[in-house]
Parts: structure tokens; C-alpha cells; sequence
């Protein structure tokens, strides 16, 4: 009866060895994962045979560190989104650089913060001409982006392009 009991405990110990001994096995010496440009220029060329083979020993017990990736997010054509639609992006407060007259349908605006926006829509908005005005771009309810610039009355759908 005990031994029913241990059953499930015995095989899952026999299913633990190999698979921990496989995953030693598994380690590559620095020698061999290495250009002998790359071994060199770490300096690993003037460590002792022992020294070497202890390092090698110390890494094949530690896991890889992993690294953060940085994933670029394209649409179907190949252009960049810059906020995926999962994504929850808050309001851009910038200035636009150089003078702003309004919008006239097909215009693009370059913000002090590096990004630059593009009318999405083909209206023509007549405003105030200033030089670096204030600019809000937010989400409307939507989910396309709508600008308003600071001595303008109304606001025009914008797409992000950089």
C-alpha cells in the first residue's frame, strides 16, 4: 500500500535526473561560443588553463541572463505605430516649431519633443498665425488623434509619422 503512495513520487524523481543532467550537458565552453577575435578582445586569452576551465565551470551553473528586447511595431504596409492600440498613451503637450497659420488639409508639424504629425483629414482651418504656439494631442473617444494648437478654435484629426 506504501508503496502506491511513492509510485508517483519514484517517477517523477526518474523524470527529474535526466532532464537536469541534460540541461548540464547543454553548456558550450567560452572558447567555443566565441570567435577567437571576440575571446581576445574580453581578455579571456590571458586566463590559465585552470582559470578558464573554472570560469567555464562557474557559468555552466548559472542560467543566461536575459536581455530586454526592443520590438519595433509596424502595420501591415511596413510603417511604424508608434502607440499600439493595446497601449494606453497619454496626452503629447509639446510647441510646434516655427510659425503656425492653421491648418490647411495636408499639413505636417514638427514638435519641439522630436515628433512630427501629420492632418489626417483634409479640413482647412484658419487660425491665428504665432510663431512656436502650445500644442495638445490627445485621444478622442475614437481612438484617432485630434490637435489643438493654442489660439486656434478648433482641432483636426492628426497620424503620428515620426
Amino acid at each position: 500500500m506504501r508503496l502506491v503512495r511513492l509510485l508517483p513520487l519514484l517517477i517523477s524523481a526518474a523524470l527529474a535526473v535526466p532532464a537536469l543532467s541534460f540541461a548540464a550537458d547543454q553548456y558550450v565552453p567560452l572558447q567555443q561560443r566565441m570567435s577567437p577575435e571576440e575571446f581576445k578582445a574580453a581578455g579571456l586569452d590571458k586566463l590559465s588553463p585552470d582559470e578558464l576551465k573554472n570560469l567555464d565551470a562557474w557559468l555552466s551553473g548559472h542560467p543566461k541572463v536575459v536581455t530586454k528586447e526592443v520590438t519595433k511595431t509596424v502595420d501591415e504596409s511596413g510603417k511604424p505605430v508608434f502607440y499600439p492600440s493595446k497601449e494606453k498613451a497619454g496626452p503629447v503637450q509639446a510647441r510646434v516649431q516655427g510659425e503656425f497659420a492653421g491648418f490647411n488639409g495636408h499639413g505636417e508639424f514638427t514638435l519641439d519633443n522630436g515628433q512630427v504629425w501629420k492632418q489626417a483629414d483634409s479640413t482647412r482651418i484658419s487660425c491665428m498665425t504665432s510663431t512656436n504656439p502650445k500644442v495638445q494631442i490627445r485621444r478622442s473617444l475614437l481612438g484617432n488623434w485630434m490637435m489643438a494648437v493654442d489660439g486656434c478654435n478648433d482641432t483636426t484629426s492628426v497620424v503620428r509619422v515620426k
